[in-house]
């Protein structure tokens, strides 16, 4: 029986793929570790930011000069004598220092307790968790409408450059950024409720017919601002060599505008888009009573007129949550967006 002639496999090749693969797991997993590190760093960041914002309202309530049982007398038209009231504060605790009354509040808080409202005497967590509902429907639909507005008028704004139509556009949006909320609010108002009754004048319930005119309201200052940033992006964008590179070898613009274009320009719109939604989670307070739409926003300017500390501080809490969430994720959103962008420590 004859043998036959072996030869040695070159491993060479395969030792190198093997390297590679090797090479790009081990940065797969650092890159996963700095992403961690620089989220929880972030998160620990949040910590003193909460005791300091809190502190901080906490003082300036005070030193508005009334309490929560001087303003409901005042609200009541009731007249009681001073014993009835310094009876009143020192059930709800505020006969004590200012000092005191923190620290009593900050110690039920990390034991879970928010305490409850000195208006309503229900629990603060509860109340403030009923509002949210109607504030997420108004932050959602409000998004929805401006990216609707302000992403298409913008491209076209960019692409049809010093032409009429451009100059309609940045008109428009001249004219939104102009226009105080109120101002929009009183005129939606006027026409699509009072005149063609489209929409409720008043919110009845957390509802899309009711929520209409709010959102169109915020939708309208926020797209006249935001179609002007997507326009400018978009420009620079134009301008850049690969397009015109693109167009020399035949590809077609529309291909070039929504592929290429559109693309780079996301990091500029991710910001513009988190920025709203902080800004809405933490309620638009104007639109909100105007409209009478029970939301965060008017939940706390409610309780501000009440001087409700312990709601006010809740809210004051959540806004700050809130704005570190948002920034936190608009952060890790730019790294999948575009690569070139370090986070934290790797910045170069």
């Amino acid at each position: 029986m004859k043998k036959r002639n072996t030869t040695n496999i070159p491993l060479g090749g395969l030792e190198k793929k093997v390297n590679f693969v090797n090479i790009t797991t081990e940065n797969n997993q650092k890159v996963r570790n700095q992403m961690n590190h620089y989220v929880l760093k972030r998160m620990l960041q949040l910590i003193p930011i909460l005791f300091a914002i809190t502190f901080l309202s906490y003082g300036m309530m005070r030193i508005a000069g009334s309490d929560v049982v001087t303003q409901k007398m005042e609200n009541t038209g009731t007249v009681v004598s001073e014993e009835v009231m310094d009876a009143a504060r020192e059930q709800l605790g505020l006969d004590k220092p200012f000092l005191t009354q923190y620290f009593v509040w900050l110690g039920k808080l990390l034991r879970g307790d928010m305490g409850n409202s000195y208006v309503s005497g229900k629990p603060v967590f509860i109340t403030f968790i009923s509002k949210l509902p109607a504030t997420l429907l108004l932050t959602i639909v409000s998004i929805v409408l401006t990216l609707i507005i302000s992403i298409p008028l913008g491209v076209l704004a960019a692409v049809k450059q010093n032409t009429i139509i451009d100059y309609l556009i940045r008109f428009c949006s001249f004219i939104g950024n102009s226009l105080p909320n109120f101002f929009v609010s009183l005129i939606l108002m006027y026409f699509l409720a009072i005149k063609m009754k489209w929409f409720p004048v008043i919110a009845k319930d957390v509802s899309l017919q009711s929520v209409a005119m709010p959102a169109i309201t915020l939708a309208i200052a926020m797209s006249a601002k935001y179609l002007r940033q997507v326009r400018a992006t978009v420009l620079d964008e134009l301008n850049k060599d690969y397009v015109a590179g693109a167009k020399a070898r035949g590809v077609k613009f529309s291909v070039t505008l929504w592929k290429s274009i559109m693309k780079a320009s996301l990091v500029t719109i991710i910001t513009l888009l988190m920025l709203s939604v902080g800004s809405l989670l933490g309620g638009t307070a104007i639109v909100e009573s105007i409209f009478m739409w029970d939301g965060v926003g008017k939940m706390a300017v409610d309780a501000i007129s009440m001087r409700d500390y312990p709601i006010i501080q809740a809210y004051v809490m959540w806004m700050a949550i809130i704005y570190v969430v948002v920034n936190l994720i608009t952060d890790v959103s730019y790294r999948f967006l575009d690569p070139r962008i370090r986070l934290g420590r790797e910045e170069a």
